[in-house]
């Protein structure tokens, strides 16, 4: 049975990853930090790692693609996209009015993580204005917190796994600003996984390209080494390479297996003007659409 490392038991990472695996039998490690759980992997604690990367709302988890960069050396195996879809959660009958609905009003502090909180603050602001915001590490350790001080006008902003884990009550649910947020994840380990959740429609391969030197048009160089060959790119980001200012590496997702003619041809061209490539992974990918059709 493959080990997998992730974020706290009832977060989004935990949820996610329930729906990448369906029925296949894996035992699942949780750790507070993501460091940690980048490290499990490293250091052979556990098979994979799972990490969110990316958001609609929020964009790219730079910490998360620091690590995946400069601090690891694991290959990504396969991406997912799931919702990031949280609620508001508590002891009901804490908050309950004579009309038997819950009264918002009542709710002394929201607690959650922080990037939890700003994404909700439309049904904040209009439901429960007079609540005090209070950070937590993650939105698992504020349902826990909620669940270990009844009677104190507390609640959460976290997942439906969550506020099951912890036996509370789901106050109002999709409390986000946005209906359309999704997350991406990556699993990362050495061995590509032995059972995908369905056949692969979508190949990526996500390269790094350190450009030798700040000169005009060299983006455009490499780039166009892409735009000839047609190939599709999906993201294209900058990150400060960490060895001086005004460093930067380009982070390139492309719709393509690496074992293609015309990617690995796009690689060597962009090798030839003395670029750095590293390859991070090439992949299956898969929309959250996707997956659920699988499962119904």
């Amino acid at each position: 049975m493959k080990r997998i490392a992730l974020l706290p038991e009832g977060s989004v990472s935990h949820e996610a990853a329930l729906q990448l695996l369906g029925d296949e039998p894996a035992e699942l490690v949780y750790h507070k930090l993501i460091s940690d759980v980048f490290l499990s992997t490293v250091h052979g604690k556990t098979d994979y790692s799972v990490i969110p990367i990316e958001n609609t709302i929020e964009g790219s988890v730079s910490l998360h693609m620091d690590w995946l960069v400069n601090e690891v050396d694991l290959p990504i195996q396969v991406e997912w996209v799931y919702p990031s879809m949280q609620n508001l959660i508590g002891d009901r009958k804490e908050f309950v009015a004579d009309s038997g609905e819950v009264d918002f009003t009542r709710i002394r502090q929201i607690l959650s993580h922080p990037v939890a909180t700003a994404q909700c603050q439309q049904f904040i602001r209009k439901h429960a204005p007079q609540a005090e915001l209070v950070n937590a590490g993650s939105t698992t350790e504020a349902v826990g917190i909620v669940k270990e001080h009844p009677g104190q006008g507390l609640a959460a902003i976290g997942t439906n796994l969550g506020a099951s884990i912890h036996k509370l009550d789901v106050l109002a649910q999709r409390v986000t600003d946005h209906d359309n947020n999704y997350t991406r994840f990556i699993l990362i380990g050495n061995q590509p996984l032995a059972k995908l959740p369905q056949q692969i429609k979508q190949m990526k391969t996500s390269i790094l390209v350190t450009l030798p030197e700040d000169f005009p048009g060299a983006l455009h160089q490499v780039l166009a080494a892409f735009a000839w060959r047609r190939l599709n790119l999906s993201r294209i980001e900058s990150r400060p390479t960490k060895k001086k200012l005004g460093s930067y590496y380009f982070y390139i997702d492309v719709l393509e297996s690496v074992d293609s003619v015309l990617l690995t041809a796009a690689i060597e061209e962009i090798k030839a003007l003395g670029c750095q490539v590293r390859v991070l992974g090439s992949y299956p990918s898969y929309t959250y659409q996707e997956l659920i059709s699988e499962v119904l």
